[in-house]
């Protein structure tokens, strides 16, 4: 595993703060629950990012406007396509 310096939520500065919760808020709501998978905010892919808020908002946001429910997919689609996306990128996640 690589390891990179990330900057955890609570010692992000204004930018940075701005941009997760900014993505956070695109995400459907049941994504807003722990599940286990990451023991604090510091690790992840997403904190992966956090050395540039800008890149950050833009990567992350990008899915939480895909799965928006105005779409014309239903939530079912946008989750399948995600999977089979994830399998055929071989990530785990």
């Amino acid at each position: 595993m690589t390891w990179i310096r990330t900057i955890p939520y609570d010692l992000a500065d204004e930018k940075l703060r701005a941009a997760i919760d900014g993505e956070r808020a695109l995400y459907p709501g049941e994504y807003g629950a722990p599940t286990g998978v990451v023991d604090n905010d510091a690790e992840g892919i997403v904190a992966s990012h956090s050395l540039i808020p800008d890149a950050l908002f833009h990567a992350f946001a990008t899915f939480g406007v895909l799965m928006d429910p105005d779409l014309p997919l239903t939530r079912r689609q946008h989750e399948m396509i995600t999977t089979v996306v994830s399998l055929s990128n071989r990530c785990f996640y």
